[in-house]
């Protein structure tokens, strides 16, 4: 295929390392998760690299291949039991008082985000985030153009119907609901 594989895998696959590492982030919320998958993406990867095709699109290579690791961890994890440590505390963001134009803090973003289903959360990121177009979506997750739009569509409407009465609410309000008042006492 190449005269030096090394050198063209190093070349072509480590130039999407970033974009790869951040949609990796953004589906698995959890930094040392993304960057596990993101390692054995990169993995498998450089064993099938004898059979990429030079001339196709390198980016949607390896996030279709990212995304059957991502698949088979999943799978790994529905069969073991559920285990977490009550030790472990969620630091907390220093940027969650930050407002966006219509007065919704990057926090309630974040959170409206994380909570929709995985599969618009993935979608959203490749399409919205990555500015993957929907050919590339549908060749990296395997599924119809229809199901890609249909995905964007409802993963778009559930974040706008979740949002508008956040964004409608005075932000001290939504802070005194949290219990978070501000100021003095």
């Amino acid at each position: 295929m190449f005269s030096n594989g090394k050198e063209q895998f190093v070349q072509l696959a480590f130039a999407h390392f970033r974009e790869l590492r951040r949609v990796a982030f953004r589906v698995c919320q959890e930094r040392e998760l993304a960057d596990d998958l993101v390692q054995e993406t990169y993995l498998r990867a450089w064993r099938s690299f004898d059979r990429f095709k030079s001339g196709t699109n390198c980016r949607a290579w390896l996030f279709r291949i990212f995304f059957n690791v991502h698949s088979e961890y999943r799978r790994d994890q529905a069969r073991k039991p559920l285990v977490f440590s009550l030790d472990r505390v969620k630091e907390p963001t220093s940027c969650s008082d930050i407002q966006t134009s219509s007065g919704v803090s990057l926090e309630e973003v974040r959170q409206a985000f994380a909570d929709l289903a995985e599969p618009y959360r993935i979608a959203l990121v490749l399409a919205d985030i990555e500015g993957l177009r929907y050919r590339e979506i549908s060749d990296v997750l395997g599924i119809p153009i229809g199901t890609v739009m249909s995905r964007l569509s409802r993963g778009r409407q559930i974040l706008r119907a979740r949002l508008a009465p956040v964004s409608s609410q005075p932000a001290e309000e939504r802070r005194l609901e949290k219990g978070t008042k501000r100021g003095k006492f």
